[in-house]
């Protein structure tokens, strides 16, 4: 159903934004943050949801942190502070023009912030995994999620968006999922979030 959030792995798309090196020693929760994307990426692989990355001025910035587990997959290179670059566009329309985005990366004020803004101009739904996104400083981080959520984007969690792909026990990939469940999710001190609200 358009409109209240639902995810489906038809029409679904998974956004990796700069995940990179040199991010490493500055983003608030990175090492989590990264470990909770790596999880999406994995059940995206097994429920055939295609995966897009980019990075951030890769010249600078370095390449994509390996344990994301990217390594195969083309980084897009962008200044830009949007996922929604040439390439992309094209890659988009090469699959389809999905019309469900799951997104994560960094920073959430900037490229995760402008690229939901853009998704959702172009009509898209944008579900934004809020134990997957972060910033350098935590006030940003949770005045973005706050922004973009007031603007129509959908705050989901990692353990949230698997189990809402599958949806029943009895899905022919639920246990490769569930193997991605058996630790919780890494705790990114979201509850300051959610007591303001």
């Amino acid at each position: 159903m358009a409109g209240i959030g639902r995810l489906s792995t038809k029409g679904s798309v998974l956004l990796l934004c700069d995940m990179q090196e040199k991010f490493r020693p500055n983003i608030f929760q990175f090492t989590n943050i990264v470990s909770n994307a790596a999880r999406l990426l994995q059940a995206a692989r097994v429920l055939g949801i295609p995966p897009i990355v980019t990075e951030q001025y890769p010249k600078g910035l370095g390449p994509t942190v390996p344990e994301l587990g990217a390594g195969d997959l083309t980084a897009h290179a962008k200044t830009k502070f949007t996922m929604m670059i040439e390439p992309v566009e094209k890659e988009l329309k090469a699959l389809g023009d999905p019309k469900i985005a799951i997104l994560c990366g960094i920073e959430t004020q900037a490229c995760i912030a402008c690229t939901t803004f853009d998704l959702l101009e172009k009509g898209m739904e944008v579900h934004i995994v809020a134990d997957a996104v972060s910033s350098r400083s935590q006030t940003d981080r949770l005045f973005a999620l706050s922004r973009l959520r007031q603007s129509g984007a959908f705050l989901t969690t990692t353990e949230a968006v698997l189990l809402q792909l599958v949806q029943d026990a009895k899905h022919p990939n639920f246990r490769e999922i569930q193997k991605l469940l058996v630790q919780p999710s890494p705790d990114t001190a979201l509850l300051a979030f959610f007591s303001s609200l």
